[in-house]
């Protein structure tokens, strides 16, 4: 199937894999409205379609910093157990709709205290809403496999907490860690006693790193820190100086060789400024240059959009076919957090299947 004949309803039925989204960046604009009304928070705007609107202008400044700071309003209607339950529930639901047959889901338990929950109350809620969503998924025909990824903030002070979290909550759900929050300042070596931790009980963590700080961001991540997978890794290409030539540095050269996944988020990273275009987006050249990119929607309330709607652009102005869909479909279902069997079963028995028929 060329790129020019897939229709949007076939995207749309695609089996997707998604290995980077933000709890709180993708909540229905109506469900804020009703939230923030029950506990009493201000929004710029009570209309559903107008806030949908002002997520997207306010995220497409091109400065990460200000891009983060739309999330106060989610994060004030996440402080409840009914509000926590209701988001984790509805990500689910949302992602079923969109052909989602695998996500990780990464949110930080610390900005979700505020209304008087601990930490591990946070996780064992969302756990909760979460389960309530795949059951529901699974009943109407659509199941999807849903794990969590624990986030530190690495410019707070609670990064090892959440750490431990995940080592106490990995048999529950939980299946990874990662941190977040502003890159340039704080590098992920601060927090390198958390990751050695991570490492010494087992469990796989990722790292936002090449977004708004470049190599070195990403060597630390990768060499000091010994993450498994890099969150975004957009500036990668500053360690291949000519994208045509295919001539790799060190540090591009160990990405590739050793298939260090990148989550790659091409419409978030143009509203940080981090791309150009969706026609120039790294993940073109670094797909064809052989690197495991994984196509990820980081935000879908804040950048307005969905994994069908990240695979549409990429076949209407990158110039995708179905075969590049499923290459990086069954990429990231390969450095998923998950147990191999499940991976190889979910690529064997769903995704192949579902792109065979679209062929």
């Amino acid at each position: 199937m060329t790129a020019s004949r897939i229709d949007t309803e076939t995207l749309r039925r695609l089996p997707k894999a998604v290995l980077h989204d933000h709890l709180d960046g993708g909540l229905r604009p109506a469900t804020v409205v009703e939230l923030a009304d029950a506990v009493g928070h201000t929004l710029p705007t009570t209309d559903p379609d107008e806030l949908a609107a002002w997520y997207v202008e306010a995220a497409n400044s091109g400065d990460l910093v200000r891009y983060i700071a739309t999330f106060e309003h989610t994060l004030a209607v996440m402080q409840t157990r009914e509000g926590l339950l209701r988001t984790a529930e509805e990500y689910v639901l949302d992602l079923a709709a969109d052909g989602v047959v695998y996500a990780e889901v990464r949110y930080a338990p610390e900005l979700n205290t505020n209304g008087g929950l601990t930490m591990r109350e946070v996780v064992e809620t969302v756990q909760e809403g979460l389960a309530a969503g795949m059951a529901k998924a699974a009943a109407a025909g659509t199941p999807v496999r849903v794990g969590t990824l624990l986030c530190g903030m690495r410019m707070l002070d609670r990064v090892r907490e959440a750490a431990d979290l995940a080592v106490a909550y990995r048999d529950a759900g939980v299946v990874g860690f990662d941190i977040a929050g502003a890159e340039d300042g704080f590098p992920p070596a601060d927090h390198l006693a958390a990751f050695e931790h991570l490492r010494r009980e087992n469990v796989p963590f990722t790292i936002h790193a090449g977004e708004a700080h470049g190599l070195p961001s990403i060597h630390q991540a990768l060499q000091v820190c010994g993450a498994q997978r890099i969150g975004h890794g957009v500036r990668l290409t500053e360690d291949i100086p000519d994208l045509a030539a295919g001539k790799l540095g060190r540090l591009a050269s160990w990405v590739r060789d050793r298939r260090i996944a990148l989550e790659m988020c091409p419409t978030s990273n143009l509203q940080t400024g981090c791309a150009t275009s969706i026609a120039e987006h790294p993940i073109t050249a670094l797909k064809d240059l052989g690197f495991r990119v994984t196509l990820n929607t980081d935000n879908r309330l804040v950048s307005g959009t969905t994994m069908t709607r990240e695979m549409s652009l990429l076949v209407e102005q990158a110039g995708w076919t179905v075969e590049d869909l499923r290459t990086v479909t069954v990429n990231a279902l390969k450095s998923a957090f998950i147990p191999f069997d499940e991976r190889k079963a979910l690529i064997e028995d769903v995704v192949l299947p579902g792109y065979a028929a679209a062929l």
